[in-house]
């Protein structure tokens, strides 16, 4: 049986020109400039009077100050910055934090609002019902107040819409892709409230209600016996609720867990694809 085999001719593919769009790309060694005038920053190196790229990551300038942001890294925080970590440890009068960073950060008690939104000192009452507010294993959102010289952070949540999370969803991505805007809290049309932590924590949760100006950050919907509190983890609660009876946390709706999962994988396909 005869095969007919057919080669098709060399063809002259034109292919698209994107150095345009990705002229502040580089890989490591790349010659980002050769202009005497700029200063060396993070990610670049000086040879033969030109500057090189140390990292693979996006060119980024500020006035005379040239330096690359790698593309996958650890979190570096800086001042401002909203994150979204969990509680390692419960210290004295301190919780260490996992930010996705270099090093742990630290949670002071004085940085944090207390149950009720008191405005006082801390004593030492406060400090021993430390893990009744915050314990190992609880996620929380706050803001970096300050960075350590060693490049660890100083984190508070003295604002109302920083504090304990409830339930949910977290997912992480690349701490690159999240850009630093004006708000990283975004409650959504189709009922989930997105929280984009600078630090690659993205936390996706169900839409609440008004939060009341009195819970401090620690407010938790909690069914015991029977009966339907706002667990706002003050003495009262931490001597006579939380250790006295069995708490039962409000399921959340099959659709709010559909619309919850959807955009979780909105999330993954967006980092995966290197987009935010």
């Amino acid at each position: 049986m005869a095969v007919d085999i057919r080669i098709s001719t060399a063809r002259n593919y034109a292919k698209p020109d994107h150095s345009e769009s990705i002229a502040n790309l580089v890989t490591p060694g790349d010659v980002i400039t050769s202009d005497q005038g700029f200063m060396r920053g993070h990610g670049t190196f000086m040879e033969e009077g030109k500057h090189h790229a140390s990292v693979a990551g996006i060119v980024q300038r500020v006035n005379k100050l040239i330096c690359v942001t790698p593309i996958k890294t650890r979190y570096n925080g800086e001042v401002g910055d909203i994150i979204v970590g969990r509680i390692l440890e419960v210290g004295m009068k301190r919780w260490k934090v996992d930010t996705h960073s270099k090093l742990d950060s630290l949670l002071m008690l004085s940085s944090v609002n207390l149950p009720g939104g008191e405005l006082r000192r801390r004593s030492e009452e406060d400090e021993k019902l430390m893990r009744h507010y915050l314990k190992e294993g609880d996620l929380i959102s706050a803001e970096v107040q300050s960075v350590f010289s060693d490049g660890s952070l100083s984190l508070h949540t003295r604002s109302l819409k920083y504090g304990k999370l409830g339930q949910g969803c977290l997912y992480q991505v690349s701490p690159s892709l999240i850009k630093r805007r004006k708000t990283h809290f975004h409650n959504l049309p189709c009922g989930a409230t997105v929280i984009l932590g600078n630090n690659g924590y993205v936390w996706l949760s169900p839409t609440e209600g008004e939060v009341s100006e009195q819970t401090g950050g620690y407010e938790q919907h909690m069914e015991v016996g029977g009966r339907h509190y706002a667990a706002l983890n003050t003495y009262e609660l931490a001597c006579n609720i939380c250790l006295s009876f069995n708490k039962k946390i409000i399921p959340v709706s099959r659709a709010d867990r559909e619309v919850i999962a959807r955009l979780g994988n909105c999330v993954l396909a967006l980092a995966e694809h290197k987009m935010m």
